[in-house]
């Protein structure tokens, strides 16, 4: 029935009727799906300097060497070519992304996508394909969507590209990744995720960009690029909404959100 109103009313008769409101506190706003400015100003977008290949932001352009990598990818580079986070997770970017992971607000997608779109613009080229992290099909019935394949729609139509949503699969249920080490988060994902056989085609000889919604250890995204490398993608970026601060600057207070 609300279809039907939104189809014979139109966008701005419902919008009077039931006006746009912010994510995160509720005050009206002018644009549907988004934050009003106070509490954007409580977000945290990552800008320069940062490493170009982890995403993590850096305080000053001494800690980027020439290829602007930090110490940190020097010493251990990341699978993927490069990496890009549209906001630190801190609390309001938190609070936005379990909004939609577990309440039910799939329109935070729209706000997150168009941010993430901004910020990874340098990620995407005409021959590009975006592929969303996937959830296990247990946790999809549960959860009935894939927060990742929202963003990664969003991304893709503001970028102009196409969307394999279903481009990757869990094989298994792997265990929350929340309070793992580096090396037990690495250790649960191996061999976790792999490329659906029918698109196995499709992403050979693709630049990928990899959607999802934090980049804690990177545990899940390395999976994920070894899964789409291995089927014959020519490069594999990561692309997420939030990316978690290093450890040593997580509050124990301020939990860090459990990964896909």
């Amino acid at each position: 029935m609300f279809r039907m109103a939104a189809h014979w009313l139109g966008h701005g008769t419902l919008d009077m009727l039931f006006p746009p409101s912010c994510q995160l506190c509720g005050v009206e706003t002018d644009v549907a799906g988004g934050v009003c400015s106070v509490c954007f100003g409580r977000l945290t977008p990552i800008t320069q300097p940062f490493c170009v290949k982890c995403g993590a932001p850096q305080a000053s352009e001494a800690y980027l060497n020439a290829e602007r990598w930090c110490a940190k990818c020097e010493r251990h580079p990341p699978l993927w070519d490069h990496a890009r986070a549209a906001f630190l997770y801190d609390k309001g970017a938190r609070d936005l992304i379990l909004q939609l992971k577990y309440a039910d607000r799939q329109e935070n997608a729209r706000f997150l996508g168009k941010r993430m779109w901004q910020a990874g613009q340098a990620l995407f080229t005409p021959d590009c394909l975006v592929v969303p992290v996937p959830v296990h099909r247990m946790r999809l019935l549960k959860r009935r969507y894939n927060q990742a394949a929202l963003l990664a729609w969003e991304v893709a139509r503001l970028a102009g590209v196409p969307c394999r949503p279903d481009g990757l699969a869990r094989t298994r249920a792997t265990s929350r990744l929340a309070g793992f080490s580096r090396r037990e988060r690495q250790e649960e994902m191996a061999r976790a995720i792999v490329v659906r056989a029918p698109y196995a085609e499709l992403i050979s000889g693709k630049e990928v960009v990899l959607v999802d919604d934090v980049l804690t250890s990177g545990a899940t995204a390395t999976a994920c690029t070894n899964a789409l490398l291995q089927a014959g993608a020519r490069s594999v970026s990561v692309l997420v909404a939030a990316e978690v601060p290093s450890q040593k600057e997580i509050d124990l207070d301020f939990p860090i959100l459990e990964t896909t």
